[in-house]
């Protein structure tokens, strides 16, 4: 009987690891900026509701957006980006897809600042690319911070800039990313 119990608490207690690797939130903040030096106006947006998941022993990266939850500083411009360029309705979500490609150099039981590198599949307005992008992760208890920033060419997402718009619109845009994840 003992060697029963023994038993299902190391299985309990395995259990209760792998979960402990598991890093999540729905907060998560992502910044979009695609202002030309040319512009009158800043074309930027933030994103406040942001997915996010990390396990830290494999080092799966999963981030998921919805696009209409994106804000801009003007109605109009929010307007124009759901429906003219991202086409929200019909591409309602962006996401990532990817693993983190120097896990094993990242301790995520002590506190500290790791440089990484994240690569997988980013999918935006229906088209996924492979993408590499350089990142730190910020761990501090039982909260990560990931920060990141990267471009992203629009065209590679057949996103289309309308000709009278293209002096104000960059063509790469930049994206930020600053999330506290928590663990599970």
């Amino acid at each position: 009987m003992k060697s029963l119990l023994l038993i299902a608490g190391l299985v309990l207690t395995g259990i209760v690891g792998v979960s402990a690797q598991t890093f999540m939130t729905r907060t998560g903040k992502i910044y979009f900026n695609a202002t030309t030096k040319s512009s009158p106006e800043k074309i930027e947006a933030k994103n406040n509701e942001v997915a996010c998941i990390v396990d830290s022993k494999t080092g799966e990266v999963r981030f998921q957006v919805l696009v209409k939850s994106f804000k801009f500083e003007r109605q109009l411009m929010e307007e124009h980006f759901n429906e003219n360029y991202m086409e929200s309705d019909k591409f309602p979500k962006a996401d990532f897809k990817g693993n983190i490609t120097n896990v094993s150099e990242i301790n995520f039981g002590k506190d500290g600042s790791y440089k990484t590198q994240v690569t997988g599949k980013l999918t935006i307005h229906g088209v996924a690319n492979e993408v590499t992008v350089p990142g730190t992760i910020v761990v501090n208890g039982n909260t990560i911070q990931l920060k990141a920033t990267f471009p992203v060419k629009l065209a590679d997402y057949k996103i289309e800039i309308a000709a009278l718009v293209a002096d104000k619109i960059d063509k790469i845009a930049t994206i930020s990313i600053e999330s506290d994840l928590n663990k599970k």
